[in-house]
């Protein structure tokens, strides 16, 4: 079916098809993306098996991006900034790639070079493959091979078709948040509590709002921004404060009778639980929490704190006293219109396992510890 047959009201958007998009890269399928005069082929180094790399390399010319972090790491020149364009050798194989887009075994084979890295020409394409598959939960490495005719490919190929103008706006606009359902549930922390779930537009996870008694709107509510961490939350990992942290906050707000817990599934940080557990065997070979981000190709914290705003916004509170040790959480609420007037620290939760972790958070990324 050709671009002309295609029924607009049935048709995706460009919203639904980048949501589609994230799912191709996760299975290892290519997508086709285009902008400023140019065509791309796109596939996430993660997810990519040997016999769709001998076909990708059978259409053109391979170039693999990474972030300036990662390229960091790997002795790369960044000439584009933020990114990385690495010309594939002739003799690059599917290890290879894997190589260069996961850390794991950088120790064990430190030299990858000489690696060709690229400068002419325009970069937005590379870039947003990049946050394609960081949106993807995936590592930040994506093979890209230009093409001709990219519609025609797209449809003879059954692949999902993107246009940077239309999703470039997505990448940095918040998905609008729609409620979904709220009910009653007794909690160890208060037996008048409610959770209320709420649904992104774009396909994204959905993010809960615990609601402890019956806050006024007209005052400023006790509230944290809880992002997910499965290790700490579920499983009492010592490796961090988060477990601790999500009970005392529910006690705190049982104990005043009044309170809103945003329950945000942006676990570790941002980059999601695998890429998390990659940043833990990176500490495990010596590296803190920051470093062991960098060199997964990640920055120090990819979360968006601006979900949290918008659903309070949305519950009808205008201020918070806002329990949490670090600033930029406070900056983000104050930047997104919500009044924080008062900080309210959470100290709980040290160990000696998680020690080193806490004066890391302290001494890179700012927590009032």
């Amino acid at each position: 079916m050709t671009a002309a047959h295609l029924n607009p009201r049935l048709a995706p958007s460009p919203v639904e098809r980048l949501a589609r998009a994230r799912s191709d890269l996760r299975m290892g399928v290519p997508v086709v993306l285009t902008g400023a005069g140019c065509a791309t082929l796109v596939v996430a180094v993660e997810a990519l098996e040997a016999d769709r790399l001998a076909a990708l390399r059978a259409t053109g010319r391979a170039e693999l991006a990474l972030t300036a972090r990662r390229a960091e790491t790997l002795k790369a020149i960044a000439y584009d900034g933020d990114v990385a364009r690495i010309a594939l050798p002739a003799t690059a194989d599917l290890t290879w790639l894997r190589a260069l887009a996961d850390p794991a075994g950088d120790l064990n084979w430190p030299m990858k070079g000489p690696l060709h890295t690229l400068r002419d020409g325009s970069a937005d394409l590379h870039r947003a493959a990049l946050r394609l598959a960081k949106s993807a939960h995936l590592l930040p490495a994506a093979l890209l091979v230009a093409v001709e005719d990219p519609l025609r490919l797209a449809q003879e190929s059954a692949l999902t078709l993107l246009s940077l103008h239309e999703i470039g706006p997505e990448f940095d606009r918040l998905s609008p948040l729609h409620p979904v359902v709220n009910a009653r549930l007794p909690m160890v922390a208060s037996d008048s509590g409610r959770v209320h779930i709420f649904r992104p537009e774009d396909g994204g996870a959905e993010h809960y709002a615990i609601e402890i008694g019956r806050p006024y709107r007209a005052l400023p509510v006790l509230a944290r921004l809880h992002s997910a961490c499965f290790t700490g939350d579920v499983l009492g990992s010592l490796k961090c404060d988060c477990g601790p942290q999500l009970n005392a906050a529910l006690t705190q707000m049982g104990q005043e009778g009044a309170g809103v817990l945003l329950y945000l599934n942006q676990e570790g940080r941002g980059i999601g639980l695998a890429n998390k557990m990659r940043a833990y065997s990176l500490q495990d070979q010596g590296f803190d929490t920051v470093e062991a981000n960098h060199r997964l190709g990640f920055e120090d914290d990819e979360r968006d704190f601006r979900i949290g705003a918008e659903i309070l916004r949305r519950m009808g509170f205008a201020a918070v006293r806002l329990l949490t040790n670090n600033p930029r959480k406070m900056a983000m609420m104050q930047g997104c219109g919500l009044a924080v007037t008062e900080r309210v620290p959470l100290h709980v939760g040290q160990t000696a396992q998680n020690a080193a972790y806490l004066a890391t958070k302290a001494a890179k990324s700012g927590h009032l510890l």
